[in-house]
């Protein structure tokens, strides 16, 4: 388990001239009003700002980043242990309603102990202002990125601090709810090592990232290249536009689809994607290995993806229930982020078994198609490989259907379809074909929009790179249409498919 370490941390500045381009940091703070306070506060205020050389626990301004112009909110643990006093927070809210009002992304650096103990209550209440205002920046569809510092605790991790689209941490970082020495004030004995770490937290799913400052700049730089995409001309229709149903039969293309060497989403990510970012978890401490979240740019077009995950090896982990709450946050960003989303579609099936049971697994499938549906965002489907029961049904929702020419959709894989009619496996290839699981039968439903080919000779690159080219024309072609007019045809496909 990994402990806390004794690294020198970066001040609120150290950390501004690490991240943003040299010389383009831009002060937006003005001292704050007189307040009455006692006497020994005053003196304590003294002291933090002779200790820090700064006059408030918190500075904001701008920047760039990579020559893009980005909103900075970062804490100064040297002032009073970086505590959120009124005046913190009211600085705090001003710099976020200003990044809103000059749709400039945000990124905030916390590092603090929480409410400030000296002020009490009205300090305490002040976390909720500092959260609307970063609900209404989220709400305008900007990027609210946040960097983890040690140590974080209290009322900002509870707030400001955990509230990110996407949230990397320092390594080696304490981050948690409960500051240790409250702990051991309380129970008379040290919290457990180990857990309130950054690095258990990213196990945990409540981090995407562990990262140092010295390579933040790097990640700040891909995530917004993704989210705030340049405008994109249309995309020209690729070639598989014109491409047909393999003529081999359903039991052919499953066999096929089964082969391990097949290429998968992460090789789909890292050899057809420009640039890919992962996201890790559900923010919500779970960490289901059955799907990828990724933030994702396919030529000129940038997507939330999120895909079944294959597992490296027979009997690996399959989609259970933390799969499909960690695939809602994908939906959830799509939607707020006002980008296009991506699922891809892989797996012999859910996971069957009594953890996934207890977990919600069925009412989880039923929340991912209601939410796919009806999601606001222009959305692709990609039937990548296996498309068995549940699993698959849970992320196929979408304006287009791209298929692989040896991909295929089923109620079960077709040995248990066999084995519940017949008692038998045997039976498998011909439910297959009665069944119409493979790419023929599902584009003449009218599932399938889109079909990318398959060859014997095909080198795992050279389909990624023709899948890759077909993404970005769906994504193109989806993200043109009318918001009315696209979710009234998504709603007619379901309703009147095979009819």
């Amino acid at each position: 388990m990994p402990t806390l370490d004794k690294t020198r941390r970066l001040d609120a500045m150290e950390l501004i001239g690490t991240v943003l381009d040299a010389g383009s940091f831009r002060s937006w703070d003005v001292p704050a009003a007189a307040r009455e306070v006692d006497a020994e506060y005053l003196d304590d205020l003294a002291k933090a700002r002779a200790k820090s050389g700064t006059d408030e626990s918190v500075i904001t301004g701008e920047g760039l980043i990579r020559g893009r112009r980005v909103a900075v909110i970062a804490s100064e643990f040297n002032f009073l242990a970086g505590s959120i006093g009124q005046d913190a927070a009211e600085r705090i809210t001003a710099a976020i309603e200003r990044a809103t009002a000059q749709a400039l992304p945000l990124l905030a650096g916390p590092a603090s102990g929480g409410t400030r103990m000296q002020e009490g209550t009205p300090a305490f209440l002040a976390m909720v202002k500092i959260t609307a205002a970063v609900r209404r920046h989220r709400q305008a569809g900007l990027p609210y990125l946040v960097y983890l510092r040690h140590p974080t605790t209290g009322g900002v991790m509870a707030s400001w601090g955990s509230l990110g689209h996407m949230s990397v941490a320092e390594p080696g970082a304490l981050l948690g709810f409960l500051g240790p020495r409250v702990y051991s004030a309380l129970h008379g004995e040290p919290f457990p090592q180990g857990v309130q770490v950054a690095e258990n937290l990213f196990d945990k799913g409540l981090v995407d990232a562990v990262v140092p400052p010295e390579e933040l700049a790097g990640i700040l730089d891909r995530a917004l290249r993704i989210l705030m995409p340049e405008p994109a001309e249309a995309v020209p229709a690729p070639a598989t536009v014109d491409v047909g149903p393999s003529p081999v039969d359903a039991w052919t293309s499953i066999q096929l689809s089964r082969n391990p060497r097949r290429p998968d989403l992460r090789w789909l990510l890292s050899a057809g994607a420009d640039d890919a970012l992962p996201l890790n978890g559900t923010g919500q401490g779970e960490n289901d290995p059955g799907l990828l979240l990724a933030l994702a740019r396919f030529g000129s077009q940038s997507c939330v993806v999120l895909g079944h995950d294959r597992p490296r090896h027979p009997g690996g982990p399959a989609m259970g229930p933390g799969s499909l709450r960690e695939a809602r946050r994908g939906m959830r960003l799509a939607e707020e982020l006002k980008l296009p989303l991506l699922t891809v579609i892989d797996t012999p099936g859910a996971d069957l078994s009594k953890e996934a049971e207890e977990g919600g697994l069925a009412s989880e499938i039923a929340r991912s198609l209601f939410d796919l549906i009806g999601l606001e965002s222009p959305s692709v489907s990609v039937l990548l490989g296996q498309g068995g029961g549940g699993g698959a049904l849970a992320l196929l929702p979408a304006d287009r259907t791209i298929a692989a020419q040896h991909s295929w959709l089923s109620p079960l894989p077709p040995e248990g379809a066999s084995a519940i009619l017949h008692r038998s496996t045997e039976f498998a290839p011909s439910i297959a074909a009665a069944q119409e699981v493979n790419v023929a039968g599902l584009r003449r439903v009218g599932l399938v929009d889109h079909i990318v080919d398959e060859h014997p000779d095909d080198r795992p690159r050279d389909f990624c790179s023709r899948m890759a080219t077909a993404i970005e024309y769906e994504l193109s072609r989806t993200a043109a249409a009318p918001r009315d007019e696209r979710l009234q045809r998504r709603w007619e496909k379901f309703r009147y498919l095979g009819g």
